[in-house]
């Protein structure tokens, strides 16, 4: 099961507007992908609402992750959208 660890570094947090954008990115790459807190339980980051249910905030560790083996270059893709402000999305 791949996995990548990232960081949220949304300033406003995983909000409406970023969290829509990281789902339709995540619902885009055509692979079952999960987000969770690193201590934390996993849910559909293809959710919006899923998303928003974390509650992350700028600076949280999160993990991605896929049960098929070929997401690896997905969940970069997602791990580096993380990454930037998303609000612009």
């Amino acid at each position: 099961m791949p996995e990548r660890h990232a960081t949220v570094l949304c300033s406003q947090g995983l909000h409406a507007r970023p969290a829509a954008a990281l789902a339709r990115a995540a619902s885009g790459t055509g692979h079952r992908i999960t987000i969770r807190r690193t201590d934390g339980s996993p849910v559909s980051a293809g959710s919006t609402l899923m998303l928003m249910s974390l509650g992350l905030r700028e600076g949280e560790k999160v993990v991605l992750a896929s049960e098929d083996d070929t997401a690896g270059p997905a969940l970069d893709q997602l791990a580096a959208l993380l990454a930037t402000e998303l609000d612009g999305q």
